[in-house]
């Protein structure tokens, strides 16, 4: 027998079961290793510029992680004594949230004024069981005057409220912080409800946007691979007609599954929101694999083989084709490590090793399982004119010289419609609109502004520099330039502070309204009043600690990352042309995944170049022909160029995830191409022309492309049912490029053969030929 693995998986089938088992459940048992890790972090690497900036300014200023609870009442505005209370009390008892280092809301806001000769600091509600009717119009009046809390903590409108947990997280995973916080403050709007049914309570912030990563991916985990398994098994029995196929296909799907994440368990990988859809992923490569094997099989039966024969000539057939398509999918994910986002690199990695997990066991164990399961077919005639696809080949060979110059038109301009597409990252929008969340986000954006944010740092880099006038200057009127562009909602800055001091100390005279004249007189007001300051209601949020730098925090509206990036950018020039003595360092969250995805879809151009390059290295060498691997080349750029254009004109916004799906879908596209042009090779080596190579292509391995596009297309598919964007658009595109991938080798690859391929094989291989006839 020509491939000793092979007979020894026909031979002795059980051993072969036997022996596979068990080096399955040693790979498997590194599931039990794998942590779950939500932090948003698992996007960046440790060195990304945007990160270490932002974890820069998180250890000069207070961190500033928050947990928000909205408070909106469902009649009026908060100006009422019930809601004024709930504000207070709910203030009061989330200082108790683990990991809390502030609180701040209307209720605790420390307030300054003038009374006689001295300088007054109060909480504006200081018992709340006693609010008065002056007391409430004196709080309005002070949120219509002070920035700090106008649009920050109340909305100008009154129709919500906010109360800030700010939270100091541990290094590193972050899932189980996060969820102690977010539950510790549901619990809490849980408790309040009751009392307050005239009132909804949302929960905002990156400690909850955190959670809801989370909590997104684990949900997609539970759903998605179960209906995913659901798909397949439908999709196998209407298409193999083969119940033993199936539950064959089961198997070597579900051990590959168990191997790759076990691995992965071992090798020490996270579970995470992307590496979470490794199961999927591996789920319909796998199935590819069994499906062309078990059709090539149940085809050589219905010609009168029988069973071990036929698992033979299949696996002959075949082997080259698989390993071909494993290869070269494995390269197509192992280039997501060309990617600067270490958990879609992650995701890279452990795909590759499902992938070519799945090619080891369905030339190993799929075929013992096959020889040892009862299989039957009828026998067909080989020329049945019934069937589908053979009807479906004459035509393209009758039309083919129309089709050639239609397909090209419609290539070139769905490639052209790409160039539509641009690159937009907005964390808030990768989850649903029914998704708790997102509902929370869009309703703080719609009454209190967006949940976007930069955090500028400003540094004079003198000690107490931040009190000399032409620092307080320089710095206020960047808050103005902040205030005046069209893209902010609040900017928070110690400069109102300064301007109420100013007030203050003349006896809040407004015309004092106005920064001090000196340096010492500045740092004067400022230790008077931090001495009023209760614990952990201090200034080291906006000012470090010898008081050279403070922070300037920017409430934006929620825009796509290249408007972030611009709107950083105009910001940064605007200071250093107006003062450029001042250092300027930019941070936040937004920020960093702003960036992230420019630079992604860069770092995955030169990752998709070298699959490119390697990808043709192997097809022509697999395929014994440097015109064939050039041949090959365009029916496996084509798809890739339309399923863009189409997104183009679908939506024409690339996310993070969809930065990747070049990289991705390039091996998988590979395989449809593989195995038609090795069928063709193979008539054209046993000397047939090429109109009879087309139609033997289409008769040996058309219903086999069909049904693994079929199967891939809907196991992408299941992707697009989640809530989370990032799955979902990765799963749509795919599924188009997919199905885009089948038509162009059904209709763009076979017309071009026809027209160009006129090369003479017939002297090149006797044997190819008299396999041919035999079959």
């Amino acid at each position: 027998m020509k491939y000793l693995w092979l007979s020894q998986s026909i031979q002795h089938p059980w051993k072969t079961v036997l022996f596979s088992m068990v080096l399955i459940l040693a790979a498997s048992v590194g599931v039990k290793e794998l942590v779950f890790n939500g932090d948003y972090n698992i996007y960046f690497e440790d060195d990304n510029p945007q990160r270490v900036a932002f974890e820069k300014i998180q250890a000069v200023f207070n961190k500033n992680e928050t947990a928000n609870i909205l408070i909106v009442p469902k009649e009026g505005d908060i100006y009422t004594p019930r809601t004024l209370q709930l504000i207070a009390q709910l203030t009061e008892q989330a200082w108790q949230t683990p990991l809390s280092i502030r609180v701040d809301s209307v209720a605790n806001f420390q307030y300054s004024w003038s009374e006689e000769d001295d300088m007054t600091v109060e909480e504006l509600i200081t018992d709340p069981e006693d609010i008065s009717s002056e007391r409430i119009e004196w709080i309005k009046t002070i949120v219509g005057q002070e920035p700090n809390l106008r649009d920050r903590l109340v909305a100008s409108s009154g129709k919500a409220a906010l109360i800030v947990v700010t939270a100091n997280l541990p290094e590193g995973d972050k899932s189980l912080a996060n969820a102690e916080i977010v539950n510790f403050i549901k619990a809490l709007t849980t408790q309040f409800s009751p009392q307050y049914p005239d009132h909804k309570f949302y929960h905002t912030g990156v400690i909850f946007m955190n959670s809801a990563f989370e909590s997104e991916a684990k949900a997609d985990a539970q759903t998605l691979v179960p209906l995913m398994f659901l798909v397949i098994i439908l999709v196998l029995w209407l298409m193999l007609r083969s119940l033993s196929g199936m539950f064959a296909t089961l198997i070597v799907v579900v051990t590959t599954i168990t191997c790759a994440m076990g691995l992965a368990g071992w090798a020490g990988f996270d579970l995470t929101t992307a590496t979470v859809n490794v199961p999927t992923l591996v789920m319909t490569l796998a199935v590819a694999d069994c499906v062309h094997i078990i059709a090539s099989m149940l085809y050589e039966m219905r010609q009168g083989k029988n069973k071990k024969e036929a698992i033979i000539v299949s696996m002959e057939l075949n082997f080259k084709p698989v390993l071909i398509t494993s290869a070269t999918t494995a390269i197509g994910f192992l280039t997501l490590n060309f990617s600067n986002v270490p958990a879609l690199a992650d995701l890279g990695t452990v795909t590759a090793v499902g992938v070519m997990i799945a090619f080891i066991l369905s030339i190993t164990l799929l075929p013992a399982l096959l020889n040892l399961l009862p299989l039957t077919t009828k026998p067909v005639s080989v020329e049945s004119k019934n069937d589908p696809m053979v009807s479906f080949g004459e035509w393209v060979i009758t039309h083919h010289k129309a089709i050639l110059p239609f397909t090209l038109v419609i290539a070139i301009a769905a490639t052209a419609a790409s160039f539509l597409n641009k690159i937009n990252d907005v964390p808030i929008e990768y989850f649903d609109q029914t998704t708790e969340f997102k509902i929370a986000a869009d309703k703080q954006n719609e009454l209190l502004g967006g949940m976007s944010t930069i955090d500028f740092g400003l540094f004079s880099e003198v000690e107490s520099g931040i009190n000399q006038p032409e620092f307080l200057s320089a710095l206020q009127d960047f808050v103005l330039w902040l205030r005046a562009q069209p893209e902010v909602d609040h900017v928070a800055s110690i400069a109102d502070t300064f301007l109420r001091l100013n007030k203050n100390m003349h006896g809040d005279d407004l015309s004092y309204y106005r920064l001090p004249e000196s340096q010492d007189m500045a740092a004067q007001f400022l230790l008077l009043y931090e001495m009023s300051l209760p614990y952990n209601l201090d200034l080291n949020n906006q000012l470090n600690i010898d008081k050279s730098g403070t922070r300037v925090s920017v409430t934006m509206k929620n825009l796509g990352s290249k408007e972030f990036t611009e709107f950083e950018d105009r910001a940064e020039h605007w200071l250093k042309q107006r003062a450029p003595q001042i250092i300027l360092s930019a941070g936040s969250q937004n920020l960093m995944f702003a960036h992230i995805g420019e630079a992604n879809m860069n770092s995955m151009l030169k990752g998709t170049v070298v699959a490119l390059v390697l990808i043709s290295l192997i097809l022509v060498f697999a395929l014994g022909s440097w015109r064939m691997g050039a041949i090959s080349l365009i029916p496996n750029l084509l798809p890739a160029g339309i399923g863009f254009g189409i997104w183009g004109l679908y939506s024409g916004q690339i996310n993070m995830a969809l930065s990747v799906v070049l990289s991705m879908a390039l091996g998988i596209i590979v395989d449809d191409t593989v195995h038609f042009l090795s069928k063709y090779k193979h008539a054209r080596t046993a000397g047939k022309d090429s109109v009879e190579a087309v139609r033997y292509a289409f008769k040996s391995v058309g219903h086999a492309l069909f049904i693994t596009t079929i199967v891939l297309t809907l196991g992408f598919s299941v992707l697009t049912f989640s809530t989370f964007a990032l799955n979902a658009d990765m799963g749509l595109l795919t599924g188009i490029i997919i199905v885009v991938a089948l038509a162009v080798d059904f209709l763009f690859l076979p017309a071009f053969l026809l027209i160009f391929d006129k090369k003479d094989f017939s002297q090149e291989s006797e044997h190819a030929k008299h396999q041919l006839d035999k079959a």
